[in-house]
């Protein structure tokens, strides 16, 4: 494998991964085993887009100055953020789609049945583990993520056709279910949060779905990948 086929690889793993944490912090709370984890991670200083730095620079600041009752601390944010009061629905960053598209802001509109006929058509059901409705931001991420592991097989294989159909269908659902609604819903996590671990989480997801947009932009043009997924 060639040199650039070896970083490509990588990127594609490391997207994967990223689109996995982003998942498992808007699923629940933080428990010790995530924080002892991302107590651990190495940010990096400058990565070319300014809310995923800042985003980096806040969680690096929060999490080297962790106290004992930190956990608890993240958890009546996490609740402050994503539950709110229930008053209405303008009371929290409520973290699905059908809140941010539907005129209304309706939980499980027209977004739950669009989204759950997309996991369907790549072979994608219902777990039971699934607690949320197909909308809830922690599935769409969960979705690109599963579509990106697919993606690095492909590439494993030199299956280049199914690498790009993959892209393409990647790129379609983030441009459809996920900036067309997380920009607005990031603005509302920041407005709720109070600790600067919520704040960071909001600028990362928008800055990496705009970084991730653009890669996957760039792989398209590709001529070794973009053409054989356009022939697929």
């Amino acid at each position: 494998m060639a040199n650039e086929d070896i970083a490509l690889k990588q990127i594609l793993i490391n997207r994967v991964a990223t689109y996995g944490l982003l998942a498992r912090l808007y699923r629940t709370e933080v428990d010790q085993l995530l924080l002892d984890q991302l107590r651990s991670m190495r940010f990096p200083a400058s990565t070319g887009n300014a809310s995923v730095d800042e985003a980096y620079h806040l969680l690096h600041a929060y999490l080297s100055q962790v106290w004992e009752r930190a956990l608890t601390e993240l958890a009546i944010d996490f609740l402050r953020v994503f539950i709110g009061s229930g008053n209405d629905a303008y009371s929290a960053a409520y973290p699905f789609e059908s809140v941010y598209t539907s005129e209304k802001r309706l939980l499980m509109d027209d977004a739950r049945e669009m989204v759950r006929a997309l996991y369907l058509s790549e072979g994608v059901t219902r777990k039971s583990s699934w607690k949320e409705g197909e909308d809830h931001i922690s599935l769409e991420l969960e979705f690109v993520q599963l579509l990106g592991e697919r993606t690095v097989e492909a590439f494993e294989s030199n299956d280049d056709a199914a690498a790009g159909r993959l892209i393409e269908t990647q790129l379609a659902f983030i441009d459809g279910h996920l900036v067309n609604w997380v920009p607005i819903f990031a603005q509302d996590m920041k407005k709720f949060a109070k600790t600067d671990f919520y704040q960071a989480l909001a600028l990362l997801t928008e800055g990496f779905l705009e970084t991730d947009r653009e890669f996957l932009v760039d792989l398209l043009g590709d001529e070794d990948i973009g053409s054989e997924g356009n022939e697929a």
